[in-house]
């Protein structure tokens, strides 16, 4: 009887689980992260500024009954997700592409063209290169005393109309369309400047509203250009309005500029600016007059940036050579042209006085070339690049155009080797091609290579932490549910941090099994990257409904520092 009556019970206490409705899921939310203070910066505090809106978000549709998901408790953790073999890939890295409108080199690819074209030509190549694993594209917006964008004082360029000073019919602002294209994508948008260009050519369409006109003693004549005096102080105090009025009025992340200042030499002509350096002589050489107005510069519209918008980055791509060691023995162990000699730019200086954020020296070299190799360029400026972001200036047009004098870009082996070398330096924070049309024609695969190798993964623009180095807040109350596209996830957005922040985005990373290592650092486990603070749902239709995962969520914020995650456990 004893057994028969146990029995009774077991069926009654199992009968009584199975009609149990399922349990919503509780996701625990981590500690708060210690905040530690920011990084001391060499400018002033951040200003208030009012903060550009998100990038408004495409929202999933399907809300389906949640199933038993758990939560994961810390202590539980192993490692069972399968990885491919090999090193791991870096989570941080700069990976930008310069998109050049001088004279219609990337976009669009000719003048006066439809304004749909424009738009059509620009949204397949973000296309292409956000497939290509790019986050930063570098847009070429003022080349010559014009603009690519509406709210100027400069006149329209003729490379997007056809003619200087023409606006676009219908009428759009190319520089709002390719931000907001870019930020759907995922991929910074940095603006880049011509600093020294009034004019192009001879032949070059010149509105009457140019500054050539209206502003003649501020223009010198050399090699066929019209190139502003950078000599004169209004002449900067115009240029650093131009890039300032830009950083208001544009929801932009970075400022760029190229390797002009003043201008490469002209065999038998001479840069008339006696005049102006005896107007402004403060005792110094000639030389070191023109280098310290290129600074003066730099400087000024360095300043201009933290006093309007302090998140915007401010990033120059100078010739590749500061001095070669014959002239200085400090300089690199290469026997080519000298930014600081020729250009007037001293490169050095700016890093190690932290003027910019990131430098982007122009290494067109290849491994193989005897005056310039490669590698010992690199190498100088792993050693010189100061208080900023080193990233390397990649001469993606000369891959498959090798030559008696630099054989090296003829080989499939070049691009690569460069690629695998700048990983293997801790200093090497990214890489920038020049340029997308080089990319886009794909010579000796280039293009493929880093789709497939290099740029598999995804990865998140390395943080600037003298510009922000707080973390915003984890998301809140993760939810996942099973349904019949995938596993949904669902969160909520987090509050604000310490500095105002919320999210910009989030990074959601899948881990095989239920006690699984998070590997956080690793992005094979990167899964997606969901834009804009208030897209808080993924579906996961890549997730096989026979295994269990556990997920996590991070929120990060405009300059890519990232919260602590969330997790929950699926099955």
């Amino acid at each position: 009887m004893r057994s028969i009556a146990f029995l009774v019970l077991l069926i009654v206490f199992f009968l009584g689980n199975s009609c149990r409705r399922p349990q919503p899921v509780v996701t625990k939310r981590p500690p708060a992260r210690v905040v530690k203070p920011p990084v001391a910066k060499p400018v002033p505090q951040k200003p208030v500024a009012v903060k550009p809106e998100p990038t408004k978000p495409i929202t999933a549709t399907i809300v389906a009954p949640i199933t038993r998901i758990d939560t994961l408790e810390a202590e539980e953790l192993v490692d069972e997700t399968p990885i491919d073999n090999g090193p791991v890939p870096p989570k941080r890295e700069f990976r930008a592409v310069w998109i050049a409108t001088i004279d219609n080199i990337d976009w669009p690819s000719k003048k006066g063209l439809p304004v749909a074209s424009q738009q059509r030509e620009l949204i397949e190549m973000f296309d292409q290169q956000q497939q290509m694993g790019v986050n930063a594209v570098i847009v070429q917006i003022r080349a010559a005393a014009d603009a690519f964008y509406a709210k100027s004082s400069e006149p329209w360029s003729e490379w997007l109309t056809g003619q200087q000073g023409l606006a676009p019919n219908p009428f759009y602002d190319p520089l709002t369309f390719m931000i907001e294209q870019a930020h759907q994508r995922g991929m910074e948008f940095h603006a880049w400047f011509n600093l020294d260009r009034a004019t192009f050519s001879k032949t070059a369409s010149v509105a009457p509203t140019n500054i050539v006109y209206r502003k003649p003693e501020w223009i010198l004549t050399y090699g066929g250009r019209k190139l502003f005096n950078l000599g004169a102080p209004t002449v900067r105090t115009y240029i650093a309005g131009i890039v300032a009025n830009v950083v208001r009025e544009y929801d932009i992340d970075g400022v760029h500029f190229d390797d002009y200042f003043y201008p490469y030499a002209v065999p038998g002509q001479t840069l008339r600016d006696d005049s102006t350096y005896q107007a402004n002589f403060n005792g110094m050489k000639k030389d070191d007059w023109r280098r310290d107005n290129v600074t003066k510069l730099v400087t000024e519209i360095r300043d201009s940036i933290r006093d309007n918008k302090p998140w915007v980055k401010f990033g120059i791509s100078p010739f590749g050579i500061w001095k070669n060691r014959s002239n200085d023995a400090e300089g690199s162990a290469t026997n080519g042209g000298q930014s600081y000699y020729d250009l007037y730019a001293d490169t050095r200086k700016w890093v190690r006085e932290g003027l910019i954020d990131y430098i982007v020296p122009q290494v067109y070299f290849s491994t193989e070339f005897s005056r310039v190799p490669y590698k010992t360029l690199v190498e100088w400026w792993c050693r010189n690049a100061g208080k900023c972001h080193l990233y390397i200036g990649h001469g993606a047009y000369r891959v498959g155009r090798g030559s008696e004098r630099d054989p090296g870009w003829g080989r499939f082996t070049e691009f690569p080797d460069q690629m695998r070398y700048n990983r293997q330096q801790q200093a090497v924070l990214g890489s920038v091609f020049f340029s997308a049309k080089s990319l886009k024609n794909n010579p000796l695969a280039i293009r493929d290579s880093l789709q497939t190798n290099f740029y598999k993964y995804p990865a998140l623009v390395p943080p600037m932490t003298w510009l922000d180095s707080i973390p915003p807040l984890s998301p809140r109350d993760l939810k996942a549910a099973d349904t019949a596209d995938g596993v949904e996830l669902f969160w909520h957005q987090p509050e604000e941090a310490e500095d105002g922040d919320g999210a910009t985005y989030y990074v959601v990373y899948r881990f095989e099994g239920r006690r699984p290592k998070l590997r956080l650092n690793d992005p094979r486990c990167i899964i997606a990257q969901c834009m804009g603070e208030s897209t808080t749902r993924f579906i996961d239709k890549t997730a096989d409904p026979k295994k269990k995962y556990t997920y996590a969520v991070t929120a990060v914020d405009r300059l890519h520092n990232e919260s602590q995650e969330v997790t929950v456990k699926v099955r």
